[in-house]
């Protein structure tokens, strides 16, 4: 092993499939397999300046760094898992040497263990269910209808040019555009209620994340189930069918498949 910090990516059992012969992981390096008695712990090489502690938290906060290290961090674990059941450590995970990796792998051996055989042959499948724009966005107040008794604007365009809308009669459509709005979410929402009983009963195991903000993950639409499922790699075409079959059910929602990952969502065992 060259020398530079250890940057651990995930455990696994001993596997003898090699590994993509120009794969490279954090930093550029090329991973390497540190074996501890029934263990294997999959690392690189990482420079001081950027890994260490106060230096690494300082990245943490830089955006494009932390995107770039968690791009090849997941490239690792992708390639991992083609070959074998990875369990993946946190981005980020660093010791000192090869000592420092074997002490943490003889510390938790036991938990290990266990969650390497609930997890083997097995992958996580996520699931996403969006009410589109027209269902999710409640429409916006008019100002200028802010009177109930007064008349808003003439309309520029459309049937209704050139006729006034009294404030009574904006209240009365906006009224009904709220009804509309709170109904269409409410079946997107009854709908991923019912998508995730059917994906749970098909799956061994499934997690229930919260659900994404709009502002911060870009997607369009309200997210209205964000869910994992851990299911045993023979059955996921199955599982896949599954919700490719329910991807037109519903109008007005969208439904998201990503995977298989590794098990991210159950490496720490039941929450």
């Amino acid at each position: 092993m060259t020398t530079g910090l250890r940057y651990v990516y995930a455990v696994c059992r001993p596997f003898g499939a090699a590994l993509q012969s120009q794969l490279t992981g954090v930093a550029g390096a090329p991973p390497k397999l540190l074996h501890h008695r029934g263990l294997v712990a999959v690392v690189s090489a990482v420079p001081e300046r950027d890994f260490a502690e106060e230096a690494l938290r300082a990245h943490l906060e830089d955006l494009e760094w932390l995107t770039a290290t968690a791009r090849a961090h997941q490239g690792v674990i992708d390639a991992l898992t083609t070959v074998t059941t990875p369990l993946p450590l946190r981005l980020g995970t660093v010791f000192r040497d090869d000592s420092g990796v074997r002490m943490m792998l003889e510390a938790r051996e036991g938990d290990f263990l266990r969650t390497l055989d609930r997890l083997a042959g097995r992958v996580e499948w996520g699931v996403k269910v969006y009410a589109e724009s027209s269902t999710a966005e409640e429409p916006a107040a008019s100002p200028e209808a802010a009177g109930s008794g007064e008349a808003a604007p003439e309309a520029e365009n459309g049937p209704a040019a050139g006729k006034a809308m009294s404030g009574r009669d904006y209240l009365r459509r906006r009224s009904r555009s709220v009804r509309e709005h709170e109904s269409g979410l409410r079946r997107a929402e009854e709908f991923a209620d019912r998508l995730h009983e059917r994906l749970a009963a098909r799956a061994e195991d499934s997690r229930l994340h919260a659900l994404q903000s709009a502002a911060l993950s870009g997607a369009s639409g309200r997210n209205v189930l964000n869910a994992a499922y851990l299911v045993p790699r023979a059955q996921s075409e199955e599982f896949v069918e599954i919700v490719d079959r329910t991807k037109d059910e519903m109008p007005g929602v969208r439904v998201e498949l990503t995977g298989p990952w590794a098990a991210y969502s159950f490496a720490g065992g039941k929450p």
